[in-house]
């Protein structure tokens, strides 16, 4: 009989040796996950409810148009009148806060396989077996680093929405016209000067595509971290779940959607340019 590989029991090696050396590493990203999750949190909650909704309409209106406008402040003022306004922006804080950080680490992280052969196919099956793993699984190192709470969901949201970001980051780059990047040497232009003025721009559309996903991505797995105390709408959804409580469940759900929905319309607009700010399409 072919023995067992122990791949199980290499991961606890790995996760019980980082628990015990990297404790400093540890402490300081729960200051940084803290501080920017409680400020988002504390914002979004300070400002009146119909005055936040009021703020978000001619937001919607200028990076969209009057249709995804309207369609914000009607699904925002239902989440108010459903009484889960708190949940709402706690939810939507954490997808902030992990896209933020998500690309972060994505956007250069893409650009880097872009510009090497070599770390776009080291870095392709990794990213194959990040968006491949069931997302519970993140939870479980995560749980071992940091406890149980808003840092290890954090956490986990973000390494589940990187991959996009780092994809379509690299695809955009390498889809630009190899004419417009030997124009752009023939011009003298240095290697950051390529990037930011020629290769960045013409891959922006792939880029916010990556961007789009990545929110989504986050969205998701912020309402699977409830199971470790995430605070949030995926809090209510497991609340309903645990209770058997219908209107508890299906109101959460119902808010969730309508957060992806203004998320979703509003991201896929960023990227292209307006001939006038309130224009319609």
């Amino acid at each position: 009989m072919i023995p067992k590989i122990p791949i199980g029991e290499w991961v606890d090696w790995l996760v019980e040796w980082a628990t015990q050396n990297l404790g400093p590493l540890f402490d300081i990203i729960v200051v940084i996950i803290e501080f920017l999750v409680e400020n988002f949190t504390a914002a979004l909650l300070a400002i009146p409810p119909l005055i936040l909704i009021l703020l978000f309409l001619p937001f919607a209106w200028y990076i969209a148009n009057w249709r995804v406008a309207a369609g914000t402040a009607a699904g925002l003022f239902l989440i108010y009148n459903l009484n889960i306004w708190e949940p709402s922006m706690q939810t939507l804080s954490m997808v902030i806060s992990a896209t933020i950080l998500a690309l972060i680490i994505g956007i250069p992280m893409g650009i880097w396989t872009a510009r090497s052969n070599t770390v776009h196919r080291i870095t392709m099956p990794v990213l194959d077996f990040m968006q491949t793993m069931p997302p519970f699984v993140y939870l479980i190192p995560a749980v071992f680093f940091f406890g149980i709470g808003t840092v290890p969901g954090l956490i986990a949201t973000v390494v589940f929405a990187m991959p996009p970001a780092i994809r379509l980051t690299g695809l955009g780059i390498r889809q630009v016209p190899v004419e417009l990047v030997e124009a752009a040497e023939a011009f003298g232009s240095t290697q950051m000067q390529k990037l930011f003025k020629v290769q960045l721009p013409v891959a922006m559309p792939t880029i916010m595509a990556g961007v789009n996903q990545c929110i989504m991505l986050s969205l998701s797995m912020v309402v699977i971290a409830a199971m470790i105390g995430v605070s949030g709408l995926g809090k209510e959804v497991l609340r309903g779940i645990q209770r058997l409580d219908v209107p508890t469940g299906f109101e959460g759900g119902l808010a969730i959607v309508i957060i992806a929905m203004i998320l979703d319309r509003i991201t896929q607009n960023l990227g292209q340019k307006k001939k006038h700010p309130l224009k319609d399409k």
